[in-house]
């Protein structure tokens, strides 16, 4: 028999808890809360994708959100949330998301992967990354650590978040 007295460590009770909030602040804020909780999620905040915007394209088939534009948030939202981790991985470098990335579950071992992906495919890599589960969460810190031109980044992350 399981001991549950602490909840907090059950991975049902936390997704089922993620799931509500992210439920709650889409169904309170609408649009703006696809954007902000995206945001949230490129910004290195572990709030799943993969809950979001399912939820949302839900409401737009049932008539309550328009599914561009539902497209269209997630993909500002990702913009915003990235730009912000960009910025850590350029102004803060390599050594700052080494001392401080465990906190947002980011290991030496995650970013060593996403900076030889980095290094492999370029600024396209930003766009291939937005693409693909895991990655698109940390891609923007080596693109900042990596100095990709901050007029390039925006527009591969926006383009690889809108699919």
């Amino acid at each position: 028999m399981t001991d549950r007295s602490n909840l907090g460590s059950n991975p049902i009770s936390i997704t089922a808890s993620v799931a509500a909030f992210v439920i709650a602040t889409i169904s309170k804020l609408g649009y703006a809360g696809i954007v902000a909780l995206m945001a949230l999620e490129s910004a290195c905040i572990p709030i799943p994708s993969e809950i979001i915007m399912p939820f949302a394209g839900y409401l737009a088939s049932i008539g309550r959100f328009n599914v561009l534009l539902v497209g269209i948030a997630g993909a500002v939202g990702c913009n915003l949330g990235s730009t912000v981790a960009y910025a850590v991985g350029a102004y803060g470098g390599r050594s700052f998301v080494e001392k401080w990335g465990p906190y947002l579950l980011i290991g030496s071992t995650e970013l060593d992967r996403v900076d030889r992906f980095f290094v492999r495919f370029g600024p396209l890599a930003v766009f291939i990354g937005r693409l693909l589960p895991v990655v698109r969460t940390f891609i923007s810190l080596p693109a900042g650590i990596a100095g990709m031109p901050v007029w390039k980044f925006p527009i591969y992350s926006f383009l690889g978040s809108l699919p």
